[in-house]
This record gives structure tokens, C-alpha cells and sequence, in this order.
């Protein structure tokens, strides 16, 4: 059963004083730090494991041969699960009651159910950036989170021979976990150039830790003879029914293009924070570099009381920040609810927080995306993979003189597929220059699809 010693029928409301959405490092570490205060916390997740991206478990034949990774998760999953804490796994939090804080969830076998709390903690995490360009929609192509979890969890090598290309220090754990699995990594395509000197890179001597496992990082790659291409990106993939060859220029076109024949690419351009549930409980939000970032009080609070926010959602950071934040977070929400035995988060996890966040501030710095990924695609690129609209779609839409970025959204269905804009968003807002709009698409529900009858079904219980 995915929902703990749960007696309720499917449809029944049930309430408890905090729910924390997301089973990932944040809210594993909020959840069980409020327990342990005597709190009554419902932890939900739409896995069927908690532990979110990074503590993902080993499971069947490949945990027995090659043992548990990072077991530090399995710890952490299992002190929460011995501290009270009702654990609902395979549980979509789609959408949220007329009150802004009923969660309306869709349940192991699509049942409806609904959890109202004195607290909510949104814990979602974020998404890997994809930008589109000219055959990205091919089979092979996929994020380097994706080609990480295979190689990784599951011990599967993503291709024979790959590209690993985008932004941000992810790149480099990414390569070296595909070398690890048997994969000849072609190349290690940055379009920036933070290894080279620089002031920006200086900053980053202040954290000597992070440098270090960067450096270890750059030392297999080195030794396996795999080259980093700094101010490189993408620019097309190729193939017949699937990937064959990926192209990439130089920015700037100082040098001559270059094609490397792979039948995997892994691109993604860092991380984006999840906001759909944190806007639709009524937080506030602000355009930051083009994503969505909640409106906090630097401890987890949102500008809608009750409601808090920790862990990536918060803004990109790390695990070792998502795991202060909720531990922060938590502590916020233990004092305004009264808890017995709440205090003041310790001065050194603060400290520790606030360092965190200066390095996060810093790789932002030294892996920024540059506008030109977006605004020099073709008019022939495909944006939207869920509903095929392409740049050239966008733009004639966004033309029409009255047409503002929903407008544009409804004429072209351009994010209105499964992912609901999760993947073309931020470069179809990118793309309506005419329109003036830069935000993402607003939130709806639901968050993600779910069967009709799931939706019916909450619909009967608010109105009995």
C-alpha cells in the first residue's frame, strides 16, 4: 500500500497539521525534523520510492549486485518513515480547493483524495532547462538527469557513444557516470566558459570544497582523454527515425562548425525551480533570469501565510542546500505553529546555509544562458514537442498585434501538451518579443494530467 495505515475512503478529506509535497532531500529533512517535534506530517510524492532525484534507489538485481547509492538517502528515508511520518508515495498533488490550501491529489489507483493542513511545504524541486534547437525532438536526445538516473540507479548506459552538452557544473558528475557505465563520451560541449581565468571564477576559490569535487570531476575526464569544449553549444541533431549526428558552433563563430556521430546527446542548460503548486496556493512570485523564483523571507516563508517553500523550489542550489533548507524551513514552520520544543534554527546550520546559497550565487554567475540559444532559432524549429508548434508559429502569432503571451498560447496550443509548458515555457515566453511578455505561462490545473474521473471526483466532494 503507497498510503501509509491510511483507513479513510478514496474522496474523504484528510487533515493534519503539516503536509510537505515532495519526498526529495528537502522535504524528507523538514518532514522529519517537524515529526520529531510532534507534529502531524503527511509527507506526499508522486514516486513509488521517496528520496527525489539525487536519493533515488537502487532496486531488484541491481541493488544486489551493485549495492545501495548514496546510502545516505536509505538512512534519511528510513529515520523518516520510524518517526510518524505518513509517507504517500505514487500520490500527484494535480491541483488545490477554492480555500487555496486543500490538495487535491490523485491516488495510487487514480482515486481522489484530498489533504488539508495548518502548514503546507512545497518541496517540488525543479527541471532540467531545455532549450529547443533543430532535431531535438529526435530519439536519443535527452537530458543529462535522465542519462545520469540510467547510468547511475539503473546501470544502463544511455548510447555508445555520446555528446554531453549545455551549461553548468552538472556536465562534468554527468560524464564521468557515463564513462563509468561503458560510454565513449564524444565530447563536453559548454557554452560558457567558466575553467578559463577570470574574476568570476576567483569568487569561487571562497568555497574550496566544491572546487575540489569539481576538480576530481575534471581529472577523469582528463585522464580518459575526453575533451571540454568551452564556448561551444549545440546547434542541430540528425538522423534517420533516430540520432545519428549532433552539430556544434562555436559562439561567436570564431571557429569552424564541427559534427561528432553519436546516437546519444544529453543537453540541458541547468535548472529551473517547480512553481506550479507554490502559485496556485496564492504565493507570490518573481521573474529572476527568465524563471519564476518565490518571494521568501530567506527561511522558507512565502507571502501566503501558511504556505512555505524549501529545497530547489526555493531557487537552485544543490542538495547540501536543499537539505539545510528544509531543516530552516521547518524550524519556521514549527514556531508558527506553536510547536512544543520549536527554536531558532542553530547559528551554524544558518551559517552553513548562507554559504551554500553564496556558491549557488556564484555558478549562476559563471553559467548564465545566453539569450541567443533562443532568439537566433529558425522559424522551422520545433518548440513545442507535445503539440509540434515551431518558432516560426510563435512568431506569426505573436504578430498579430493584439496578441499577448496566453493569446499566442491558445492560437498556436504551443504548451498545452502532457508536459503543460514544462519543457517549451520559458521559450515560447522568450520567443513573443512583439507581445512584451517574459514570464512563464500562469499556473493551472491540473499541474499534471490526470484521468477525468480523478478531477470529477474532487469536484463531488467540495460541492457535498
Amino acid at each position: 500500500m503507497s498510503v501509509d495505515g491510511d483507513p479513510r475512503p478514496a474522496g474523504a478529506i484528510e487533515r493534519c497539521d503539516v503536509a510537505v509535497v515532495g519526498g526529495g532531500p528537502a522535504g524528507l529533512s523538514a518532514a522529519l525534523h517537524l515529526a520529531r517535534l510532534g507534529a502531524y506530517v503527511i509527507l506526499l510524492d508522486e514516486a513509488e520510492e521517496l528520496g527525489g532525484q539525487y536519493f533515488k534507489r537502487r532496486q531488484g538485481s541491481v541493488l544486489a549486485k551493485h549495492g545501495d547509492f548514496r546510502p545516505e538517502g536509505t538512512s534519511l528515508i528510513s529515520a523518516v518513515r520510524a518517526s510518524g511520518v505518513r509517507c504517500w508515495t505514487e500520490c500527484s498533488v494535480w491541483g488545490v480547493g477554492e480555500d487555496e490550501r486543500t490538495l487535491l491529489v490523485a491516488g495510487p489507483e487514480d482515486e481522489p483524495r484530498s489533504v488539508s493542513a495548518r502548514a503546507v511545504l512545497v518541496a517540488t524541486g525543479g527541471y532540467e532547462r531545455s532549450i529547443p534547437f533543430s532535431g531535438w525532438q529526435l530519439p536519443g536526445v535527452v537530458t543529462p538527469g535522465y542519462a545520469l538516473h540510467l547510468a547511475t540507479c539503473d546501470r544502463i548506459p544511455v548510447g555508445q557513444r555520446a555528446v554531453v552538452a549545455g551549461t553548468g557544473p552538472f556536465l562534468l558528475p554527468v560524464s564521468c557516470a557515463l564513462l563509468d557505465v561503458g560510454v565513449e563520451v564524444a565530447a563536453v560541449v559548454e557554452v560558457n566558459r567558466p575553467y578559463r581565468p577570470s574574476l568570476r571564477v576567483a569568487a569561487a576559490l571562497a568555497h574550496p570544497a566544491r572546487l575540489a569535487e569539481f576538480a576530481s570531476y575534471r581529472a577523469v575526464l582528463a585522464r580518459r582523454k575526453v575533451p571540454l569544449l568551452q564556448g561551444w553549444q549545440v546547434v542541430e541533431a540528425n538522423g534517420s527515425g533516430a540520432l545519428e549526428r549532433v552539430r556544434i558552433e562555436s559562439v561567436g563563430g570564431r571557429e569552424a562548425g564541427r559534427e561528432y556521430d553519436v546516437d546519444a546527446l544529453a543537453v540541458a542548460y541547468g535548472f529551473r525551480p517547480a512553481t506550479e503548486l507554490v502559485r496556485l496556493l496564492g504565493a507570490r512570485c518573481e521573474v529572476r533570469q527568465g524563471d519564476l523564483f518565490p518571494r521568501t523571507d530567506g527561511r522558507g516563508r512565502t507571502t501566503a501565510e501558511g504556505v512555505y517553500v524549501a529545497g530547489e523550489s526555493a531557487g537552485i542550489a544543490g542538495v547540501h542546500v536543499a537539505r539545510l533548507r528544509g531543516e530552516v524551513t521547518a524550524a519556521s514552520i514549527a514556531a508558527d505553529l506553536g510547536l512544543p520544543g520549536a527554536a531558532e534554527p542553530a547559528r551554524a546550520t544558518l551559517r552553513r546555509l548562507r554559504r551554500g546559497e553564496a556558491f549557488s550565487a556564484v555558478t549562476a554567475d559563471l553559467y548564465p544562458v545566453p539569450d541567443s540559444l533562443i532568439s537566433g532559432l529558425c522559424d522551422g524549429t520545433v518548440i513545442c514537442r507535445c503539440e509540434g508548434v515551431t518558432a516560426g508559429q510563435i512568431r506569426a502569432a505573436d504578430a498579430v498585434g493584439w496578441n499577448d503571451r496566453n493569446s499566442v498560447k491558445g492560437a498556436t496550443r504551443a504548451g498545452m501538451g502532457p508536459c503543460q509548458g514544462r519543457e517549451c515555457a520559458p521559450a515560447v515566453a522568450a520567443l513573443c518579443g512583439a507581445s512584451g511578455s517574459t514570464e512563464p505561462f500562469p499556473a493551472r490545473m491540473p499541474i499534471k494530467p490526470v484521468p477525468i474521473r480523478v478531477a470529477m471526483g474532487e469536484s463531488a466532494e467540495e460541492v457535498s
